[in-house]
């Protein structure tokens, strides 16, 4: 899928998005799924062509072999296999979108969303000069975004940052994700952000760097949000109690599907943290799931859920259309939106991979 313009952050840039879909045949009918692995392993250890062999030699075969299965089921029916949360991911989604179509349910109506529409975000890449950044900033705000996010590595952060927020003013939503860019030697640096009012500064060391989380949480004003770092309830749950983060970013293909990101939001929920909706550029099929997912009561901040013009001139669906600052949630059955199957061949990289019982 061509971007619309380039989307640049500290671990590369896209020019196009190489998407990996799951279209799950079930006794009671079809349903859709979009896997949010990137054509590297550059953001993520997983990636598409890795994706579909783990989802070729080892998930669809335990799939077909447990006979009758819910999509509830899955995630115990795929422990077996370590890892692969977005494979396991997007294999979920497809079978809860057969499920719920079948059933004329909607996914709102099943995750327990509390809105008809959500607040919308944006996020801008690493722009080739400030001017340029601040033309497209301007454009999104012109659209009207509710919040921009601004993606920052080292010898690209307190200059732009300080020009976005010259142009919003102090009152506009303005946030920063750095994508594990930063160290631990960062914090003095990083402390320099606080003078911007920002909502939050999102993952700025390794995944698996909880403790220089902890430490930069006590040493900054502006909240500090994990990401990549959340993978599951259990672990959402340790950062937060050990004081890691104030905020958490969910994204259901890195957390393993929709269910498990669901009870991620009530865990937070209950403690009283904050959740918002994070974005791999999807297409309108992961789009219509994820505006589903941030109409639940504790998704208080606007998420990555932009309408599809940011990223695509046609989608594989009907498209998602800014209104107000913000996208209504589907409420058809199932994923509630038509996947535009005539644009899914003319996008085809290579034919379908069809697996069978």
């Amino acid at each position: 899928m061509p971007l619309v313009r380039p989307f640049e952050t500290s671990f590369g840039r896209q020019t196009v998005r190489d998407v990996l879909l799951v279209r799950l045949r079930t006794d009671v009918g079809d349903g859709w799924g979009e896997c949010v692995a990137m054509a590297d392993p550059f953001y993520s250890s997983e990636y598409v062509f890795g994706a579909e062999d783990v989802i070729r030699g080892y998930l669809a075969p335990a799939l077909f072999a447990a006979g009758d299965v819910t999509a509830e089921q899955l995630s115990a029916l795929f422990a077996p296999v370590v890892g692969h949360r977005m494979s396991k991911a997007v294999l979920e989604i497809a079978a809860l979108d057969a499920e719920l179509r079948a059933a004329g349910e909607s996914f709102g109506l099943r995750f327990g969303a509390v809105r008809d529409s959500v607040d919308c975000g944006v996020s801008v890449g690493i722009s080739p000069t400030i001017d340029a950044l601040l033309d497209e900033v301007s454009g999104y705000v012109e659209k009207g975004y509710r919040r921009i996010k601004l993606k920052i590595k080292p010898g690209w952060d307190l200059e732009p940052v300080a020009a976005v927020r010259d142009l919003l003013g102090d009152a506009a939503l303005l946030q920063v994700d750095a994508n594990t860019a930063y160290t631990i030697a960062d914090v003095e640096h990083l402390r320099e952000l606080d003078r911007f009012g920002l909502l939050l500064i999102e993952q700025p060391f390794v995944e698996e760097d909880i403790r220089s989380h902890v430490a930069l949480a006590l040493a900054i004003e502006t909240p500090v949000c994990l990401d990549e770092s959340i993978v599951s309830t259990e672990v959402a749950i340790d950062a937060i109690e050990r004081g890691a983060t104030s905020v958490i970013n969910i994204k259901a293909g890195r957390v393993g599907g929709y269910l498990e990101a669901v009870a991620i939001h009530d865990a937070c929920l209950e403690r009283n943290v904050p959740v918002w909706c994070g974005g791999m550029l999807e297409t309108g099929i992961g789009r219509a799931a994820n505006v589903a997912l941030a109409a639940l009561p504790g998704f208080t901040l606007p998420g990555d859920t932009s309408a599809s013009d940011r990223y695509f001139e046609e989608d594989l669906t009907d498209p998602f259309v800014l209104r107000d600052g913000r996208l209504d949630v589907p409420t058809g059955p199932g994923s509630g939106v038509t996947v535009r199957e005539e644009l899914v061949h003319d996008f085809a990289s290579r034919a379908p991979v069809e697996l069978r019982e």
